[in-house]
């Protein structure tokens, strides 16, 4: 405690806190006279400069600063002027006015740093167009221009459009080139507008179908050095010739482009190296088509290079190597993810909205293309090897599944097994053990599987007119799937044979809201209609149908009889008529036109059409009738009589064309010879029968028939016409 000293009760131990320099003193401003006099009036400002005082306050002008003689203020209260000395530091010494305004500013002038008040600025000075240089860049975005008009109207499928506007391209691409030759800098031609705008126009041209002036111009880019990588344009070269069916060229421009392109470069040489394989198949030379294929599977496999090669082991007849190919087939990797990523998750809701935002994009599509296109051809191939890789067809069926499910299309096993059901139903086989047992083996699948099936099923016992077992596997069918049309359709099919049309087409319409393009629906919903009498309903779904089927003489049939029934002739007569260009040969129609002309009073059109109708029946009855004959016929029956040339040209409208049977050529002599000596050196032929172990006697013939004969068989009944049996 002894070196403590405690402040003594004068001393202030906060003093100086408070202590300023009074030069930062603003308090008292407002009550300072001098201050606000300069701030009221002009006191205290520089003079405006004149040419007396040029530059500066120098001369007889005061000083502007404190410096020379200038008091200070009275009321300044001691604060140092500009530029004064204080406590050994001076003052910085400062400008009387502001930046960025003028002392010449008088009062009720409007403030305006800017100076907006002057107007606009002028504007700019434009460049000299007369320039060789400005003409060279106009020329160019011209060009330019051109290209890109020709492209956007290629991919609007405005092709001529297209093909004009590179064509205007190329004459504005010369005119530029002789531009900057005139201008003297030929050295400096701009090489990558050239080629755009021969490979545009190239292109163009190739689109319209011009092949001969798009190889025209491609070659005109590929013999030129100065354009790097043209080569490979050498494979549109080949393209053309392909379309063209000149497939040794074709193959030689491929095999060129091919000898072009480095080995860095894999996936465009394996692309060239498929259409090589497909050229081959086209020349039928699958020999080599199968090398260019395994080359392919060995470096870098995919779905239609295997399915390629399948088709020419199966064209060569190569089991083995079918079955080897298929293998092949369905474990070529696809690149797509599992499809358990898409399942959304229960408990986070984040993770729930972004699944639902990339379920349906753009990627996702992609990759169920491609999955759809790789199961349509496992499926062709299966079906188009099962018969041969096996003694039967449904051995084969069974290798296939076999191999299928153990493979990562294990979902299409059972797509196998219904178009196994479904060959037998092709080859009639309606056995139990054919195709009626095959898809009753469905029926404890899954959903989808088991409503495919159960639809054959029905539709199978619909044709054999068992509509109980058809209704229960239409039934079935619902069941497992509701929404198949093709089982409501079969369901609808059973009703209406039972005449309860308002249950059927309850039916067909519940089709058409799951499928609204189902036209089988569509049509039997008509024909329901048709039956309950309530014809405009009827005809209102054949004329959709029409419009979605323009040309099926069934929906025109039926049109034309709603309009009979309802008491429309004229436009029954326009539907036939129709019908007719269709379906000329149908006498059917040709009665039904003469029906309706006769009932209009129309005597002469409906004999036209009775007599029409009539020789093309007489024709297709007896196809060995000639013209002079058919008229013959008619003009039996008519009071005027019909012409053979008459006769000639309607049967050559309805396409019953006239035909002369080909006469066998006679035997010339030399032929006859050859006969007789091959006859004379079988007569002593030699002939025994053998049954079991036991062996005839010997028996020369000197008569008989070769095999295969045609008068084999009668010979043969004549031969053995007469025998009596021996033993009993």
């Amino acid at each position: 405690m002894e070196h403590v000293h405690l402040a003594a009760e004068e001393d202030d131990l906060y003093s100086g806190y408070n202590d300023y320099n009074p030069t930062f003193d603003s308090e008292e401003l407002d009550n300072d006279a001098g201050f606000q006099q300069a701030v009221r009036t002009s006191h205290g400002r520089r003079p405006p400069m004149t040419a007396k005082f040029p530059g500066t306050a120098i001369g007889g002008r005061a000083l502007g600063t404190s410096f020379g003689s200038r008091m200070p203020m009275a009321s300044s209260m001691g604060r140092p002027m500009t530029g004064a000395v204080q406590d050994g530091a001076a003052r910085p010494m400062t400008a009387v006015r502001a930046a960025g305004y003028s002392s010449a500013m008088t009062r009720g002038s409007t403030f305006d740093p800017l100076g907006q008040s002057k107007g606009p600025a002028p504007p700019l000075e434009g460049k000299s167009e007369d320039t060789p240089d400005e003409k060279v860049k106009i020329l160019e975005k011209k060009v330019n221009d051109l290209i890109e008009e020709s492209c956007l109207a290629h991919g609007l499928g405005d092709l001529q459009l297209s093909l004009d506007r590179a064509k205007e391209a190329g004459r504005k691409e010369r005119a530029l080139v002789r531009q900057r030759e005139q201008s003297g800098n030929a050295d400096h031609i701009n090489l990558d507008l050239t080629y755009s705008v021969l490979f545009n126009l190239a292109t163009q041209y190739a689109n319209n179908d011009m092949y001969a002036e798009a190889l025209n111009t491609y070659q005109v880019i590929v013999k030129n050095k100065m354009f790097s990588n043209a080569g490979r344009l050498k494979v549109n070269m080949a393209n053309i010739h392909f379309k063209q069916k000149n497939y040794p060229k074709a193959i030689k421009l491929y095999r060129m482009a091919l000898d072009q392109i480095s080995n860095s470069h894999k996936e465009m040489r394996i692309k060239i190296m498929q259409n090589i394989g497909v050229v081959f198949i086209r020349m039928g030379q699958y020999s080599d088509a199968i090398t260019s294929f395994e080359h392919i599977m060995s470096e870098c496999p995919n779905i239609k290079t295997g399915f390629n090669l399948i088709l020419c082991y199966y064209a060569i007849g190569d089991r083995e190597r079918m079955k080897k190919a298929f293998q092949k087939l369905i474990c070529v990797p696809l690149g797509i993810d599992e499809e358990d990523k898409y399942i959304p998750p229960n408990d986070d809701t984040h993770a729930n909205l972004v699944i639902e935002a990339i379920k349906n994009d753009k990627l996702h599509q992609m990759e169920r293309e491609r999955k759809a296109l790789a199961e349509k051809f496992i499926m062709t191939s299966a079906k188009l090897i099962a018969p041969a890789i096996e003694a039967t067809f449904a051995a084969g069926f069974d290798w296939c599944v076999d191999m299928v499910k153990s493979s990562q299309y294990v979902e299409l096993a059972n797509d196998l097994e219904i178009n196994k059901a479904i060959t037998y139903l092709r080859q009639r086989d309606f056995n139990q053990v054919g195709a009626v047992e095959t898809l009753k083996t469905f029926e404890k699948k899954d959903s989808r599987v088991k409503s495919a099936a159960a639809t054959n099923l029905s539709f199978l016992y619909f044709l054999e007119k068992d509509y109980d077992q058809a209704d229960r596997y239409a039934d079935l069918a619902m069941t497992a799937d509701r929404y198949n049309p093709a089982a409501l359709i079969n369901k609808g099919n059973t009703v209406f044979v039972k005449k309860d049309y308002e249950k059927a087409a309850e039916f067909y319409k519940e089709a058409l809201r799951n499928d609204s393009s189902c036209t089988e629906a569509l049509y039997n919903l008509g024909l329901t209609y048709k039956r309950l009498g309530r014809l405009e309903e009827s005809l209102d779904c054949f004329l959709k149908l029409h419009a979605i089927l323009r040309n099926s003489a069934q929906v025109m049939w039926q049109l034309a009889n709603l309009f009979e029934m309802l008491e429309d002739p004229h436009q029954a007569i326009e539907w036939l008529m129709q019908l007719i260009t269709v379906t000329p040969t149908d006498p059917q129609v040709l009665a039904k036109l003469g029906e309706l002309y006769d009932s209009e009073g129309d005597k002469s059109q409906a004999f036209q059409y009775y007599q029409e109708n009539s020789a093309r029946v007489s024709s297709l009855r007896n196809r060995r009738l000639t013209s002079p004959q058919l008229a013959a016929s008619l003009n039996s029956t008519r009071k005027t009589p019909v012409s053979t040339s008459t006769v000639k040209r309607r049967l050559r409208d309805a396409g019953l064309l006239g035909r002369v049977a080909k006469k066998k050529p006679h035997l010339r002599l030399a032929n006859k010879n050859k006969r007789l000596r091959w006859a004379k050196e079988h007569r002593h032929r030699p002939q025994v029968v053998r049954v079991g172990n036991s062996i005839s006697t010997l028996l020369i013939l000197n008569t008989g028939a070769p095999q295969g004969f045609v008068l084999s068989p009668l010979l043969y009944s004549l031969f053995t016409h007469d025998c009596v049996p021996m033993h009993v």
